[in-house]
């Protein structure tokens, strides 16, 4: 039996009557659930605005201030009924339970490297994590029995400044765990839960801290332990910090020893759901959990486990995997052999494209591959992007039949969404819109007036301003400038004016400066004395990113060439979620750049929707299946251009164009009496109506459960027995033993009344003929799927051994050339080629 620390451990003494107040300050709901702000701006209206962490404003409220609220009977009723509203939201029946009564898994994993909640746990770098965020929040909404698995970083990503200069300071303040909304795990005697994980030589000592994210607990794992020593204290130091060896050690930490976390704690999921492939090792875990839970060997408890591990992929190109050195890995699998289970050869071969390839590095993406039983990509053009870039793999198999799927990302609609935007989707779509079936609520939200709208428009762009110049004044005030810039920043940009944001990371594929192609233009239609425009700007260059850093400056250099721009134009340093929160709620235009295809999914353009905002973006990722002319406007042309700077400088015109032909113009141009324009407002209708519930994770949660979960609980309840797991062990290996032998006979083909017959021969070797299906393969034509049809067996050939006919009748109008047979590995409970990759073609 385990236990959370009593939640007031650090806590001054509350009076009786608040002691709900503890309660809520540790379940980070309160970070997307707007009922509960005016709660803490009651407590702590300042503290609250800055810091939006009500567990940090319990360990500064005074005595007196508590004493005072303790009085307030209507503070006391206002915490009241916000408990009891918190307490049945948690225990009312979810989509989940209400569509699965009778549950086909009992629990998920969710592991991630980061986790994006809120600002005031800043554990997270960027999209990665804000989705792994949002997924949990989602599982929360609808039920879903999920898990997190994570790190407690000391210092989590980067902070960021800008010096006088505009370049970018990085500053790493430490992440106490005491003014986080996180508390130790302890076990039943109140010990706090600590892991030792083997590693070269020593052992390490991981604590185990949980946050509650509404229905969903989030399990971090730090080293910080004064027990360790100094360097491996600093391992869970840094969010993607360090060299290569640090980054093993971290993705040990994470897959290791989130997997021997919830052992500990006594949780069996079903489902291991792979965050990106940092999370690999919990594969090599699980399966060695097995071995020593059922006296197995290696083979048969991956073949056993594997079935219960889902992957997402959120790479674009093959040099994002993390590698590492074989001797490097070497060090680690066999200087801690308790904690993997195998020799370093079998582990090396799971990361390795050619196995046997002793100078190969390994490749944390094929061992999830390997691991797996379902993979998916992250947007329609990503899944086909991934095909691609694990087509090595699946040699000779076709790319579309690489075994990669998509689900499209999405964001957690009321993370993102500003409370003036909440009351007007409340107003026409209920309150529940976002915990279940999505169902009308794009035809019901076509009924906002255009009045409405723009009422949400005006007063978002308000805020927006407000927050950025209060931005604006701390950063000049900060790099020293003088007091008149300061005070000049009290009234920069015009609450009236259409308000452009570009916020991204910054670095070379995301192309942060097209905008800056031609700086005169970009100059001319921001100063358009008629038609106004304003640009919010925020993002980080990575430290060893010299490139990206150097893009910050040239906005910097920019503003600095035009001084008349102060006030039109304003970067705000350090994006994080609070920055991102704001700039998505407020601003009019949403604009994104990047190189297609290397935008995995994006789902910052996705943060604008509920909003109201619009997005100008790069076909790619999220947006090539959004887009339509009536919700937004595109650039690009479906291709891929590489670095090819004559595209850039092309596609550079379009924005410009775009925004001085069409954009600016809409928003200006055809305005009512009341200056509402309504061709604008139309765009925004339809943006919101048709892109808010398509592109949130309720859509995308849902999917995961239909579309991996429960396939791979079926898969995984299929291998259950040992005799099952076993059957397929010696499948694999009958496969490797005569797969060489197996060869075609003369191909017959004849055309009957549009019928096409076809008959092969097909010798087997020793090979048993239901370890294989022979098929009819054609190539798709244009964009359709490729044609594969069966064949079936018939007689045994006279004269030779173990060798059949197999025939296929088609009914087409393709020619019979088009089609060729092949031979694939068959077995009832494996995936193929995911689990065999075999293939053997005619021709």
């Amino acid at each position: 039996m385990f236990m959370s620390i009593a939640p007031c451990y650090l806590l001054p003494q509350l009076p009786e009557s608040l002691a709900g107040l503890a309660e809520l300050a540790l379940d980070l709901r309160w970070s997307w659930s707007y009922a509960a702000d005016a709660v803490w701006q009651k407590v702590a209206p300042e503290l609250w605005a800055r810091t939006r962490n009500p567990w940090l404003i319990l360990q500064n409220i005074s005595g007196e201030t508590l004493q005072a609220l303790a009085q307030d009977a209507a503070f006391l009723a206002l915490l009241e009924g916000h408990l009891q509203r918190h307490r049945n939201e948690l225990t009312d029946p979810g989509w989940f339970e209400q569509k699965y009564p009778k549950a086909p898994f009992q629990k998920i994993a969710y592991f991630s490297m980061e986790f994006g909640l809120s600002e005031a746990l800043p554990i997270y770098s960027g999209g990665l994590g804000i989705l792994a965020g949002d997924c949990l929040k989602t599982a929360s909404d609808l039920g879903v029995p999920m898990l997190g698995i994570g790190m407690l970083w000391q210092q989590g990503y980067f902070r960021q400044s800008l010096d006088d200069c505009g370049r970018q300071l990085e500053l790493y303040p430490y992440n106490d765990p005491t003014q986080l909304p996180v508390t130790p795990v302890r076990d039943a005697d109140g010990e706090w839960l600590r892991l030792s994980l083997p590693f070269p030589g020593r052992e390490v000592i991981l604590r185990a801290w949980q946050a509650q994210v509404g229905r969903v607990t989030l399990y971090l794992l730090d080293s910080n332990d004064p027990l360790n020593s100094p360097a491996d204290r600093g391992i869970t130091a840094e969010l993607y910090g360090g060299g290569a060896e640090m980054r093993l050690e971290q993705e040990i930490c994470l897959g290791v020893g989130g997997w021997f976390l919830l052992r500990r704690l006594g949780i069996q999921p079903e489902i291991c759901h792979l965050n990106e492939g940092h999370a690999a090792f919990a594969i090599l875990a699980r399966a060695y959990s097995h071995m020593r839970d059922h006296g197995t060997d290696f083979p048969c408890a991956l073949n056993a486990t594997r079935a219960g591990n889902v992957f997402t992929t959120h790479t674009p190109v093959s040099a994002g995997f993390d590698r590492f050195a074989p001797e490097l890995l070497a060090r680690y699998v066999e200087g801690a052999p308790e904690a993997f289970g195998i020799d370093v050869q079998t582990i090396l071969a799971l990361g390795r494209e050619h196995p046997d390839d002793p100078h190969e590095p390994f490749n944390m993406a094929w061992l999830a591959i390997r691991g797996s039983i379902l993979i998916n990509g992250v947007s329609a053009l990503h899944g086909a992007v991934s095909r691609r870039l694990f087509q090595p793999l699946f040699p000779r198999w076709p790319e579309a039949e690489v075994p990669v799927t998509h689900i499209t990302n999405g964001v957690h609609v009321p993370s993102w969404d500003s409370a003036e935007a909440d009351a007007l989707w409340t107003r026409r779509c209920g309150k529940n819109r976002w915990r279940g079936d999505l169902g009308d609520l794009p035809e019901r939200f076509q009924q906002a007036s255009d009045a409405e709208l723009w009422q949400l428009r005006s007063v978002a762009r308000q805020r927006v301003i407000h927050f950025a110049r209060e931005a604006l004044q701390r950063q000049l005030a900060a790099a020293h400038r003088p007091a008149e810039e300061c005070q000049a920043a009290r009234t920069a940009l015009d609450p009236n004016t259409l308000t452009l944001g570009f916020a991204r990371r910054f670095t070379a594929y995301k192309r942060p400066n097209l905008l800056l192609t031609d700086p005169d233009r970009l100059y001319r239609i921001l100063r358009n004395p008629r038609y106004p425009v304003q640009l919010l700007i925020a993002g980080k260059a990575h430290p060893r990113d010299g490139a990206g850093k150097a893009m910050i400056q040239e906005w910097t250099r920019f503003l600095r060439q035009h001084p008349d721009l102060f006030g039109r134009v304003v970067f705000i340093a350090d994006y994080d979620m609070l920055v991102a929160g704001h700039l998505v709620q407020g601003v009019d235009l949403w604009i994104n750049t990047p190189r297609r295809p290397w935008e995995a999914s994006g789902t910052s353009g996705m943060k604008v929707l509920v909003n109201g905002g619009l997005n100008l973006s790069e076909l790619d990722g999220w947006w090539a299946e959004a887009y339509t002319p009536e919700v937004g406007w595109a650039l690009g042309d479906r291709g891929e251009h590489d670095h090819d700077p004559e595209w850039d400088r092309r596609e550079a015109e379009e924005l410009y164009r775009l925004l001085e032909e069409e954009i600016v113009p809409l928003f200006y141009h055809g305005r009512d009496d009341s200056g509402c324009p309504c061709g604008w407002v139309a765009r925004m209708r339809q943006s919101m109506a048709q892109l808010s519930p398509r592109f949130s994770t309720n859509r995308m949660l849902q999917e995961y459960v239909e579309k991996l979960y429960l396939p791979a609980a079926q898969y995984l309840r299929a291998r259950q027995q040992r005799t099952q797991t076993e059957s397929i062990c010696r499948w694999h290996d009958q496969l490797a033993a005569h797969w060489q032998g197996l060869r075609f006979g003369e191909l017959h083909a004849q055309s009957r009344d549009g019928v096409l017959h076809f008959q092969v021969h097909i010798y087997l070797d020793d090979l048993e003929a239901d370890a294989i299906e022979v098929q009819l393969f054609a190539n798709g034509e244009g964009t359709a799927e490729p044609e594969i049809h069966a064949m079936e067996r018939g007689e045994a050939l006279t004269g030779a051994i173990n060798s059949f006919t197999y025939f296929c009748d088609v009914t087409t109008q393709r020619p019979a050339e088009d089609y060729t047979p092949r031979i694939v590995p068959k077995h009832p409970l494996v995936r193929v080629p995911l689990e065999n990759s075999r293939i053997l073609w005619y021709r």
